[in-house]
């Protein structure tokens, strides 16, 4: 079985005092989720989502690295794939889409956004994160 590492984050942003999240509708397949793409080389998991982030939308985030949340699934017969999100925040909402990958994004409160993203798994991610951010951040 062969295994892929990818890493992204949940982006957010505070607007009059409400948390909205960044969801993307990838290119491939259609479905709502978090910028996130593969490990290069030698590259650690916090550059990978730097990286990916700013490809994917053009922003400029945060870290919050005491954040980490890990999903694994199998994509397709015979892949293995573990995705490792950070949390991070967004200095402004000033998206530009990488065309390639991305159709579409919106900045959502939770509700919209839970109710919007595709998978399960990255519905757990952002519970997780709003669940971080409601302790740390109040």
């Amino acid at each position: 079985m062969d295994f892929e590492k990818s890493c992204g984050a949940v982006v957010y942003h505070k607007q009059e005092g409400e948390y909205r999240f960044l969801v993307i509708k990838h290119r491939n397949n259609g479905h709502w989720g978090f910028p996130k793409g593969h490990v290069e080389n030698g590259e650690l998991e916090q550059d990978t989502a730097l990286r990916e982030i700013a490809e994917e939308t053009g922003l400029t985030v945060r870290l919050l690295n005491s954040f980490r949340y890990k999903i694994e699934y199998a994509p397709k017969e015979g892949i293995w794939k573990e995705v490792v999100f950070f949390l991070a925040e967004a200095a402004n909402r000033d998206v530009t889409v990488q065309d390639e990958e991305i159709d579409d994004y919106k900045w959502l409160t939770y509700q919209k956004a839970y109710d919007l993203i595709t998978f399960s798994n990255s519905k757990n991610a952002l519970a997780k994160a709003k669940a971080f951010l409601k302790k740390e951040r109040g």
